[in-house]
């Protein structure tokens, strides 16, 4: 087997370890914990679904492979909630670490390609970037809505805290947020929020 083969097929075994990060968000139904292989999964499915709904026309190969990638680092960096405050101080600097040792197992053009598209989901800038991100805030609200609001009510999450990280979602789609808005203002009323 040629080195190139080799370091891609390595790179194939370590991100399978993203099966055994957990998150805080429940399957539906009341299921177990998602890991972060299945977020992902649902995410670039979602992005390939939902494209329609873009704000902007958008490449929705790349879309799907960033929803595929995003969470790869917390294999090391692990799982940081998104409402965790002292978790997310940190975050930065454990995910840069971890995004430089995983995507150098690859070969350099291929480190370079998913480094490169690791950090434009990141920054948020491109229309590819903000509906990803809409995708990566809409899941876990679908799921955790299907489930009466339990994740939210078993962590205390406000409705601020959960609009500071879904106000976002409109810039990448406007219709998807006001899908958003109406489930999280539903699970206000039904006291799941605060």
């Amino acid at each position: 087997m040629d080195d190139r083969l080799k370091k891609q097929l390595d790179f194939a075994l370590e991100i399978d370890k993203e099966k055994n990060i957990f998150r805080q968000t429940h399957l539906s139904g009341h299921g177990r914990n998602e890991n972060d292989a299945e977020h992902a999964w649902h995410m670039a499915i979602m992005a390939y679904l939902l494209r329609e709904y873009s704000n902007e026309k958008v490449d929705i190969a790349k879309v799907m492979l960033m929803c595929l990638i995003h969470d790869i680092v917390e294999i090391d960096a692990g799982d940081t909630y998104a409402y965790d405050t002292e978790g997310l101080a940190t975050q930065k600097t454990r995910e840069d670490a971890a995004k430089e040792r995983i995507f150098s197992m690859l070969p350099a053009d291929q480190k370079e390609e998913l480094i490169s598209l690791f950090d434009e989901f990141e920054e948020f800038s491109t229309a590819e970037s903000k509906f990803a991100h809409a995708m990566d805030n809409l899941q876990p609200i679908i799921l955790n809505n299907s489930n009466g609001g339990s994740d939210w009510k078993e962590h205390n999450a406000t409705a601020e805290a959960i609009y500071s990280r879904h106000n976002k979602t409109r810039l990448g789609s406007e219709k998807l947020f006001a899908v958003t808005d109406a489930i999280i203002q539903d699970n206000i009323r039904k006291g799941n929020l605060s």
